[in-house]
């Protein structure tokens, strides 16, 4: 994946961060690729997706970065898709910019019918109590642009795993930033497994009810 996206044509810098996985990850600090741009990586004891990117955001803020990605290394995120990303920031003068699964139809391949269907579920779930129509706002697919970070005090992000994708894109949504989806094909991983857990299901299934009333009740975001 290191080498993938430092060979894209529209040139980024990466930051590996392994949540202290058994898959040989933290020895990318010793054999990283030769390339004129930077290849970073940093373990964390946190396997949690929320505590383990609040610092590496912040690195990223500190260093100047227009975009910030957040993406998958297990290559259900296609790499390739970035560019695509990146015109959609840049023309629609977008402030987050959502890989979507659902968006025009399912975009899956290789997930059990059950796990799509608590997908989808989820997704709707969202909707409703929220009110944001984004199609796939559990994705972990994000280009972040760098004044939207910037308004988001993520000392205050507590949530993990799903929620913590539905919390951020909430509160760059309901603070009149404007979020688009760009439509991405996600396949299922070859090896390793989900995070996926019953903590992770019941977070996400209170957190949007704690969104909801943060935004004074409202289904709507506020405008800017």
């Amino acid at each position: 994946m290191a080498q993938k996206l430092l060979s894209l044509p529209v040139g980024v810098d990466v930051l590996v961060v392994d949540g202290n996985s058994s898959d040989g990850t933290g020895k990318l600090r010793t054999n990283s690729p030769r390339n004129t741009r930077k290849f970073m990586s940093c373990t964390s004891r946190k396997k949690r997706a929320g505590p383990r990117l609040h610092p590496r955001i912040k690195w990223a803020l500190e260093r100047g970065y227009e975009f910030i990605f957040e993406m998958d290394c297990d290559f259900s995120h296609n790499p390739d898709d970035i560019p695509m990303f990146l015109e959609a920031a840049k023309n629609q003068d977008a402030d987050l910019v959502l890989g979507s699964r659902y968006s025009g139809g399912v975009r899956v391949v290789n997930w059990p019918l059950k796990r799509l269907m608590l997908s989808r579920s989820a997704g709707i779930y969202v909707r409703i109590v929220t009110g944001m129509l984004f199609t796939d706002p559990t994705g972990g697919y994000k280009c972040f642009r760098r004044r939207a970070l910037q308004a988001i005090n993520l000392d205050e992000v507590q949530s993990n795993g799903y929620s913590f994708q539905i919390e951020l894109t909430h509160k760059l949504w309901r603070q009149g930033y404007k979020i688009v989806e760009v439509p991405i094909i996600f396949t299922d991983r070859a090896e390793g497994h989900s995070k996926m857990s019953g903590h992770i299901f019941w977070e996400a299934l209170w957190m949007v009810w704690k969104l909801w009333f943060q935004n004074g009740l409202r289904r709507w975001p506020r405008k800017r």
